[in-house]
């Protein structure tokens, strides 16, 4: 699976890095427009599922049905958006994008409620993005043990819907641990690092799976 950013100017939920490649995407003139042209011939040779991630104001102002409609057009399977409160995907979101059979990713932490937890597995489906702390995303070197007993916590509540761990995973002992306790991990931080230390992106890809000893 590939996650694309929505280049934004305030991204909450990222650190430093994509913070930085949020705004030198803005300053080469990136849009949501110019985002869903680029994509728009992707299926001719991508199979694999692809998902979108940014916050909720750059959608707003696309609109949100002709941003589901977007989607559909070029392929994009579903759409992480961080900054979309849960009561109010499920009162102003949920049939749109259910409509145009999107999928919609929610967030959860450490933090979130059991109660909640299942909510989102009842009323949500593609995957749920375990956030493996309250921070915000970055390379770590190791998890805690208080985040893998969240981990276990989760694993433990044998929910619906498959989850993936992203934040902090950048090295075989992150993946490692999330792969134990997940159906995946997600890598961005430490691919986005590797873009600006490569001349090609093929070469940072390699450069990242030897990272994560695949």
């Amino acid at each position: 699976m590939v996650e694309i950013g929505i280049p934004f100017s305030d991204p909450m939920a990222d650190g430093p890095v994509i913070q930085q490649a949020n705004m030198q995407a803005l300053r080469n003139g990136m849009s949501l427009h110019l985002l869903f042209e680029q994509l728009k011939d992707m299926r001719r040779t991508i199979r694999f599922p692809v998902i979108l991630m940014g916050y909720l104001n750059p959608v707003m102002q696309f609109g949100f049905e002709a941003f589901c409609r977007s989607c559909v057009e070029t392929g994009v399977d579903g759409v992480i958006i961080p900054d979309l409160p849960f009561a109010d995907y499920l009162a102003d979101y949920k049939d749109i994008a259910d409509q145009y059979k999107i999928k919609i990713i929610m967030l959860i932490s450490p933090e979130t409620s059991e109660e909640r937890i299942r909510l989102i597995d009842e009323h949500t489906s593609g995957f749920i993005y375990m956030v493996s702390s309250a921070a915000t995303t970055g390379a770590q070197s190791r998890f805690s043990n208080e985040v893998q007993d969240y981990f276990h916590r989760i694993r433990a509540m044998n929910l619906n819907n498959p989850q993936l761990i992203g934040f902090g995973i950048s090295n075989m002992e992150t993946l490692h641990a999330a792969m134990a306790n997940a159906s995946g991990a997600i890598v961005g931080s430490k691919f986005i690092e590797l873009l600006g230390e490569n001349t090609t992106p093929a070469k940072s890809v390699e450069d990242l799976l030897m990272a994560l000893g695949s």
